[in-house]
């Protein structure tokens, strides 16, 4: 299931990602839902909005830690299913993002919420992946 869950979003995401760049023109918003969702291409040269803008190495770096610590604990087969899913989510979301940075030196992100710096499917799955994990860390029936 860990490997589904992964390749699946990997694949998923780097195939938006190239549709993305055949398509659309850099900062040029198309709509999609008018006033809701746009597709905008941008090259995120920072972190999660824009931040520490041209720090490729650091994030290269902090990137393969994550997927390092992450595979370590999916290895654990006393975690929980709910567990592991959440983290091959962020493994997927990760791993995603690092080879935009490893092939471009930036992340492609074309997802336009208008009111949210513009994203990509890596984020969702990474954010949804740590989102579920906070909520059963919290209140699962595993929470302390």
């Amino acid at each position: 299931m860990i490997f589904v869950i992964v390749s699946s979003v990997i694949l998923l995401d780097q195939l938006s990602k190239f549709a993305a760049v055949k398509f659309l023109q850099l900062n040029t918003p198309v709509s999609l839902i008018k006033d809701f969702l746009y597709i905008t291409l941008v090259y995120n040269r920072g972190a999660a909005f824009g931040m520490l803008k041209d720090q490729v190495l650091l994030f290269i770096a902090v990137s393969f830690f994550v997927i390092l610590f992450i595979f370590r604990h999916l290895k654990n087969k006393k975690n929980p299913a709910i567990f592991k899913i959440c983290l091959s989510l962020i493994l997927a979301g990760a791993i995603g993002n690092l080879i935009d940075r490893l092939r471009f030196g930036y992340v492609i992100d074309f997802l336009d919420l208008r009111f949210w710096p513009v994203f990509n499917l890596a984020d969702s799955a990474l954010t949804i992946g740590a989102l579920l994990l906070s909520w059963e860390i919290l209140f699962g029936k595993n929470a302390a």
